[in-house]
């Protein structure tokens, strides 16, 4: 009996273990997410036995129109192509470790936070990543003037001091953020001499001038195909020279190769009065630009490559040619005349950079404002404004420049002309000026001095930079208003700030407020200028709004939003 019993106890022993194995590896042995990951395999396997995952559904949108839409279960998809439209937001697929994913943004601009105090010497803002020459409302860079001349507001072209300025702010900020570019002096007609092709009849020689003041390299042609020089080096495509021509008949080209297609593109240099021009000879196009009157020495500095470009794009041929495709096969002159510090370089930002500075103290009016020769439409009809007026915007912007071209040079000029470039702010919109009260009460710089005021918040913010750099690089006894105007203007843009938040983004202006339509919001590179603008301004100024009001701007960018009631 005691045997019999202890067989029965060993078999239910090995019962309960086996029970606890099999329980074991069916329901311990899995972790539970990967026992759900089986199960929904399953589930998987079994809805592909039967079909799609998902079905086709039409979904109606605010009652106004349909759209293709998809569902899975209890879950609608939506495509992005409409979500990227409707509620303007930006998506593109990327690889991450190997895996496609898909990334979602609300916006497309960055945000450059600064890192230290605002000097006024140094780099203007982010300015160093614009490329003002290369964009699509910049004609080209004028061989007469060093400058870039805009078809912003008129296709034919004319010079926009706000742009003038802002090539000049992004070369001196590039010359502060890149490195020493490479450089090498071809002809200076003394110590540096290249080696000249001259034809039977012409003639180079070096003789000192009098007007400069150092020798200078004379060529004569004559009547045969021009005195060249052969390069073939490197893509340094920045070209210097002190240039002046003593025949009408003369002409400074630079013939180009793409070294991909062996294909010769000149770029022409002319004593004419034309712009920029494109000739089609069999096919083969050449770009001329007018040097203006010739007798006179002439300082250029040009990208050949944006100059190529430009071309391009006038003839329709677009803007397809890479800089590192190209380089500088010979140069070409033609006629009488005399030449100086031949230079090639991968840049001459300082030389861009006094283009534009010494435009702004040539092109200054008589009441210390630079014009704007072409006619603004504001909104609708509303506010126009009349060939001839001037904008807070470009009055700061060129007094940042005007100050940092004296703070490196010493020269007086341009001190004397971004004092003078003050005078506008003191006389209102009304009257020619660019100075409007806000309810009577609060003074503000206009961009667009419309009547009514538009307000406009970017633009105020930069004459307000513009006039803390006078302050900052002008001698104390001739800061003049500088101080005042500043001071006048950081009031008034703390009272003024929260009228242009609108709980999920900024508006531009304030033509909601003051024409009595729609609020113009702004896109979203305006939006981070606003932003980009309150940090510097708090890095001056220790008033928390400034801080407190472009944090909250920067989460609108992530698509965060003001609480709702």
């Amino acid at each position: 009996m005691a045997r019999l019993n202890l067989k029965l106890l060993l078999f239910l022993l090995i019962a309960v273990v086996s029970c606890t194995l099999v329980t074991y590896i069916f329901t311990c042995g899995h972790p539970t997410s990967s026992h759900t990951s089986f199960i929904h395999r399953l589930k998987e396997s079994s809805s592909e036995s039967r079909g799609k995952l998902y079905e086709e559904l039409l979904c109606s949108i605010n009652g106004m129109y349909q759209i293709s839409c998809r569902k899975e279960g209890r879950e609608v998809f939506i495509p992005f192509s409409f979500l990227e439209k409707y509620y303007e937001v930006y998506g593109k697929l990327t690889k991450n470790r190997g895996h496609e994913q898909f990334e979602w943004s609300h916006s497309y601009s960055k945000v450059f936070k600064p890192t230290m105090r605002y000097n006024s010497s140094g780099m203007f803002m982010y300015f160093s990543n614009y490329n003002v020459e290369v964009r699509d409302r910049v004609k080209c860079i004028s061989a007469t003037e060093g400058v870039p001349v805009s078809t912003q507001w008129e296709a034919s072209g004319y010079y926009y001091p706000v742009q003038v300025a802002q090539y000049g702010l992004s070369h001196y900020s590039k010359n502060l953020s890149d490195h020493t570019p490479k450089k090498k002096i071809l002809e200076d007609g003394n110590l540096v001499t290249a080696k000249w092709q001259v034809p039977k009849g012409a003639s180079v020689k070096r003789n000192y001038d009098h007007e400069k003041f150092t020798h200078v390299l004379e060529f004569n042609s004559h009547d045969s195909m021009g005195i060249s020089i052969k390069l073939r080096q490197g893509i340094d495509l920045v070209l210097s020279l002190d240039l002046r021509f003593l025949s009408m008949n003369g002409s400074l080209t630079i013939f180009l190769e793409d070294r991909d297609r062996s294909t010769i593109f000149p770029v022409s240099f002319v004593c004419s009065p034309v712009l920029i021009q494109v000739l089609n000879s069999s096919g083969s196009y050449s770009t001329t630009y007018g040097l203006g009157s010739c007798q006179n020495w002439n300082q250029l500095t040009r990208d050949l490559h944006v100059d190529l470009v430009k071309g391009h794009v006038l003839s329709g041929r677009g803007k397809k040619l890479l800089k590192t495709k190209l380089r500088i096969h010979h140069l070409l002159v033609k006629g009488h005349g005399q030449l100086d510090n031949l230079t090639l370089a991968s840049s001459n930002h300082m030389g861009m950079f006094y283009s534009s500075a010494d435009w702004l103290v040539r092109h200054q009016d008589s009441s210390g404002g630079w014009p704007i020769g072409v006619k603004r439409k504001i909104a609708s009809g509303k506010a126009d404004l009349d060939p001839g007026w001037y904008s807070a915007m470009g009055q700061g912007q060129a007094m940042s420049l005007l100050m940092r071209a004296y703070y490196r040079s010493g020269k007086s000029h341009y001190l004397e002309a971004a004092l003078k470039g003050m005078k506008p702010f003191s006389k209102s919109s009304t009257e020619g000026g660019v100075r409007a009260y806000f309810m009577n009460q609060y003074p503000w710089y206009e961009e667009y001095p419309t009547v009514p005021p538009s307000f406009v918040l970017n633009g105020f913010i930069y004459s307000l930079i513009g006039l803390y750099d006078v302050v900052s690089l002008a001698p104390h006894d001739q800061v003049g208003d500088a101080q005042l105007l500043f001071d006048q203007g950081m009031h008034s843009l703390k009272k003024l700030l929260p009228l242009f938040d609108t709980g999920s983004g900024t508006v531009y202006d304030l033509r909601h407020f003051t024409l009595g339509l729609a609020p113009n919001l702004a896109r979203w590179d305006y939006h981070s200028t606003h932003i980009n603008q309150l940090l510097l301004l708090s890095t001056i100024d220790s008033d928390p709004i400034l801080t407190t009001v472009a944090g909250r701007w920067i989460s609108y960018m992530s698509g965060k939003r003001a609480a709702h009631n």
